[in-house]
This record gives structure tokens, sequence and C-alpha cells, in this order.
């Protein structure tokens, strides 16, 4: 296994592998996303030569088998801020750690670790204060969770993350189940990067 930040020509070829990737695992639990590889193209695009983004890749050989992004809080803005209004953070503090994709055959090697380790030493170097994700929230109840299901959240706890209180974002997305996009509700983490 091969973990490397891309950059340039590397990060401007894998984006469409990106796109699938996403695609792939997110259709499973909890995300149970319907994807759409022109949006995902889209969504990525903005990757395109920004220096303050970045996007890690996990190769086994020449395949591309999990990808983390991220980029400074204040470029999703649009989607996220009111999220945060009356938190007492000021977004352009605060790096966020996009999407974590895996393929489940490679889970559980230490590649999660170093997903985070790149976007944490990249935000560091940014001179962000404060690092978030967020994590998709599903009632304990609902009927596509899987019976041997296990959240991440004793992952992220031991990477320093805890849930910000009452930091909750909204996002569409069409489920898989759906005739078409709807509401879902994100639950934000944050840890300190001093």
């Amino acid at each position: 296994m091969d973990v490397r930040v891309l950059r340039g020509a590397a990060l401007d070829s894998a984006l469409e592998d990106v796109a699938r990737l996403r695609i792939a695992v997110f259709r499973s639990y909890p995300y149970l996303y319907d994807g759409d590889l022109d949006y995902e193209t889209r969504y990525l695009d903005a990757y395109r030569g920004n220096d303050r983004a970045i996007l890690v890749g996990a190769f086994d050989g020449a395949q591309l088998v999990g990808a983390s992004t991220g980029t400074p809080l204040e470029e999703h803005a649009d989607d996220f801020a009111a999220a945060f209004d009356g938190r007492g953070l000021e977004l352009n503090q605060i790096f966020y750690c996009a999407e974590s994709v895996l393929l489940p055959e490679y889970r559980g090697q230490g590649i999660g670790h170093a997903f985070f380790d790149a976007r944490e030493n990249h935000a560091r170097a940014l001179g962000r204060c404060q690092s978030v994700f967020c994590s998709v929230m599903r009632p304990d109840g609902h009927s596509k969770r899987p019976a041997d299901y296990i959240p991440l959240d004793r992952f992220w706890r031991k990477r320093g993350y805890a849930p910000l209180p009452g930091a909750v974002a909204q996002f569409r997305w069409k489920d898989l189940d759906q005739p078409g996009e709807t509401d879902h509700s994100l639950q934000f983490w944050i840890r300190s990067l001093q």
C-alpha cells in the first residue's frame, strides 16, 4: 500500500477515480447515496489548482483504492456556515476534512489514520487552529442499518475529535431507495490542532 498526497497532474488524473470511489463507498450505510458521476466530477473539480486543498490517495499498485480530501472551511461557507453560527469560532481558522473513502477490503490497516495525519498536517501548514469533519446522522433503528454496522465514533475520538454540540448541517442527496433528493443531517466533529 502506498498513501501519498497528490498534486498537479497526479491530482488531476486521479479525480475521475476518486469520483467512482465516492459513488461506490457512499452507497453503503450510513450514506446510502445514489451517486452520479457527472455531479461527482463537478464537485471534485474544485480541487484542481487549489493549493489550499488536499487530496490524499491510497494505492494498491497503480489502483486507487482510497482517497481523502480537505479544504479550508470558508471554501464551504455556503453549505456549512449556518452550522457554526453563534459558536464563537472563526471559519478562517478551521480546516474541513471532507470525505475519506476506502474500499472495504483495505480497512483496518491504518490508512484512515494516514488520511487524517496528512490532512491535519496540511491544515497546520496553512495556520489552521482547528480541524472539523461531519458525519451522517441516521436514527438507530434505520431500516437499512446492517446488523453488523459499527459506527466510527471510537476511531474519531481516538484521533482527538468530539461532536461540536448543536453544529449540525443540512445537505441534500438522493438515497438509494428514494425518487429524488432529500435533506440529511450531518453532525460536525472538531479537534484542536495546537
